[in-house]
């Protein structure tokens, strides 16, 4: 019986050297997860500062055509706007033959 005795004492100290060494490993690999969380959180932290920078650049990019677009809109109605107040004036005398020879039946 001393010897099963000291064979199942021998068994239950591997169990027990396997258990630590488990404990130990569990121990490393929470450390190397919760690292990696923090890592990726950093990451995400620059990914996210760089896409609002790229997105606050982009808008000011798109702004700057638009407006400049703009700006070219107003200066053609403005050319048109100038071109039919001169063709108006010029037209200024007939119509007022035309509407002056209808009042007056002429």
């Amino acid at each position: 019986m001393d010897e099963e005795r000291t064979l199942l004492q021998q068994i239950r100290q591997k169990e027990q050297e396997f258990a630590e060494k488990l404990a130990v490993v569990k121990k490393e690999t929470d450390r190397e997860v919760e690292a990696a969380r923090d890592e990726a959180e950093a990451l995400l932290c620059t990914a996210d500062s760089s896409a609002k920078t790229e997105a606050e650049r982009l808008y000011w990019e798109g702004k700057g055509k638009i407006e400049a677009a703009i700006g070219e809109l107003r200066q053609e109605a403005l050319a048109e706007r100038t071109a039919a107040a001169a063709k108006g004036e010029r037209n200024i005398p007939r119509a007022v033959e035309a509407i002056t020879g209808y009042v007056t039946m002429e």
